[in-house]
């Protein structure tokens, strides 16, 4: 395990051997970080989360407690992940730089209780909202209501809960 020593790791918070988190990370208490996992300078993890195997967590993210990782997962830099948040794994949070606006790269964001299948793609710039669910297989080029159900390639509203 290699954790850079400016870091703020909560109580009972379990770093594997073989993950690598960088320098300026907040993890809160019961977090669980598997092999292989990387978490970028500035990330933000709260309590009670887990991340299985080969995560990314890219620079300055921020996700809320209680939620938890597949295998394979990557969240882009800057993103925002809710509170009781699930995501199956092979998860990807793109983003894309803005040319028009020096480079910056948009990306989106994940509401508090959604549930997200395995290998799902969020397209940069659109964000899933609260209580959502998103079907395995699906690619998001939309943004995503609040207590929605969502699927296909790309995935389209198929009910409100």
């Amino acid at each position: 395990m290699t954790v850079v020593k400016k870091n703020k790791i909560g109580s009972n918070t379990k770093i594997h051997p073989l993950a690598y988190v960088e320098d300026g990370v907040i993890i809160g208490d019961n977090t669980s970080i598997g092999p292989f996992c990387i978490v970028r300078t500035g990330a933000k993890i709260g309590s009670n989360c887990k991340f299985t195997a080969y995560c990314e967590i890219r620079e300055n993210v921020i996700i809320g407690d209680n939620t938890s990782f597949g295998s394979r997962c990557t969240i882009s830099a800057n993103a925002i992940v809710g509170n009781n948040v699930t995501i199956k794994y092979s998860f990807v949070l793109t983003d894309t730089p803005n040319l028009e606006d020096g480079n910056v790269k948009s990306v989106g964001n994940i509401g508090d209780g959604t549930l997200i299948g395995a290998n799902v793609t969020l397209m940069p710039g659109f964000s899933i909202g609260e209580n959502a669910i998103i079907g395995a297989c699906s690619q998001v080029r939309s943004n995503v209501g609040d207590n929605e159900i969502w699927y296909g390639n790309p995935a389209k509203l198929f009910k409100n809960k």
